[in-house]
């Protein structure tokens, strides 16, 4: 699951890759890999990154509501 929320928050308040990893205490390719849905943050992570881009950090661990109407529409024929 790609996290485009967070890369288009970050991206709109014109701050990089680079200075979110420097303000959470990760480094560049952290940020990277949880942007593009390569990692998930752990739930402390999740909300400094929330902190920071003023986001609410349950955001990274609910699914996504497309994948909701998917599973009941497979569920309910």
């Amino acid at each position: 699951m790609k996290y485009e929320f967070m890369s288009e928050r970050r991206k709109s308040i014109e701050m990089t890759q680079i200075e979110l990893s420097k303000k959470i205490g990760v480094t560049q390719s952290m940020i990277c890999n949880i942007e593009s849905g390569r990692r998930r943050p752990s739930p402390e992570l999740a909300q400094k990154i929330g902190t920071i881009l003023g986001l609410d950090w349950t955001m990274f661990f609910t699914t996504d509501k497309s994948d909701n109407v998917d599973a009941f529409e497979n569920k309910h024929g």
